[in-house]
């Protein structure tokens, strides 16, 4: 039986931008194969920009922010950006 699904290629890598921080940091996520199988990484900028570089990665668009109704799963979906800027504070 044929998997319809295509392969992951493990040598694309992407990262997607989170935030420049004041401090010299730099929040990112970075994903092998899939976009959306990613982790949340904060490394200082000198390192950041090695590893974009020595990992040859795409750079991915921000994510566009979803607002979530009461209803919905709002209070359990969210990454470590917004619980160390907005839910913590």
């Amino acid at each position: 039986m044929k998997n319809s699904e295509p392969a992951v290629d493990l040598n694309r890598k992407f990262v997607r931008l989170i935030e420049r921080r004041p401090d010299g940091f730099v929040e990112f996520e970075f994903a092998i194969g899939d976009p959306e199988l990613f982790a949340e990484m904060l490394l200082p900028s000198d390192a950041y920009d090695s590893f974009c570089q020595s990992n040859h990665v795409v750079f991915l668009e921000p994510r566009v922010e979803e607002t979530k109704g009461e209803d919905e799963s709002g209070d359990w979906n969210w990454n470590l950006h917004q619980a160390t800027h907005q839910r913590f504070r």
